[in-house]
């Protein structure tokens, strides 16, 4: 139930989303008595559109998520383990043109790679289900798999976690998954800007692992100035940060996680 609640929410409550349906309730108003309501929903959501799309405002909300984690600093000692979150892939691409289909989170799975050369003792866990709304067919977990074999990882080293849909349930079935032994390392590979809300959830399941984000989008507090060329770019930017910023408070109000904004 809280997953399909939280999916159906988020769908809804994206910016972009709410910037369109301010449009539309506008245009349904303007055939009724209440036009200069509607008309002045209509101009709302244009003016909207153009301010979050081109202002800065997406880089504004993306930088503290990815600066709330530096890199990950090799000199403490190899990990005995790494967990690679599951966003790397289409799943229903893939397994329609059995391929397997990458998408602009692809570093989790490259870096995952390069870490498996570089670590050779290190057990490497994908943790990735199916985050679909309304189908369940495509799991991303077995393309994850192919992929980094492809990529020269042995496939005994690599255990998929293919029951999580989101982010929540990635900490707790990895934690079933991996078995972490007292005093042993673990990785988490996730794209930067969600790695606030991948460690409180990981930390509410019990799992100690350390972060190593990848999958960068801004240079930093530098783009906090940066208009965007495109309204496309724009809004893509601002649903994805404001859908994290959503997620780590309503995990918090849940109680899913202890913690609002983790550190370090």
């Amino acid at each position: 139930m809280f997953f399909t609640l939280s999916k159906s929410f988020g769908l809804l409550a994206l910016p972009s989303n709410l910037l369109i349906e301010i449009g539309i309730a506008g245009l349904i108003l303007l055939c009724t008595r209440f036009t200069r309501l509607g008309s002045w929903l209509v101009v709302t959501s244009l003016v909207l559109i153009a301010i979050v799309g081109l202002s800065p405002l997406g880089n504004v909300l993306m930088i503290p998520l990815e600066q709330r984690f530096p890199p990950w600093d090799p000199s403490h000692g190899p990990p005995d383990g790494i967990v690679v979150l599951g966003g790397a892939i289409s799943p229903e691409i893939s397994a329609f043109r059995d391929v397997v289909a990458l998408n602009e989170a692809a570093e989790r799975i490259t870096v995952a790679a390069e870490l498996a050369r570089r670590y050779p003792s290190a057990r490497i866990v994908y943790s990735g289900g199916s985050n679909a709304l309304l189908s369940d067919h495509a799991l991303e977990a077995p393309f994850a798999v192919r992929e980094l074999e492809a990529l020269g990882v042995a496939h005994d080293r690599i255990t998929a976690e293919e029951q999580s849909r989101n982010t929540i349930e990635n900490a707790v079935y990895s934690r079933l998954v991996a078995q972490p032994k007292p005093g042993e390392r673990w990785l988490l590979i996730t794209s930067a800007f969600h790695m606030p809300r991948a460690i409180a959830a990981f930390r509410a399941a019990g799992f100690a692992v350390e972060a190593y984000p990848v999958d960068w989008r801004t240079r930093g507090p530098r783009d906090a100035a940066r208009f965007f060329d495109s309204l496309s770019e724009g809004l893509a930017r601002t649903d994805i940060a404001a859908h994290e910023w959503a997620g780590l408070l309503i995990y918090r109000l849940t109680g899913k996680t202890k913690e609002l904004f983790p550190a370090p």
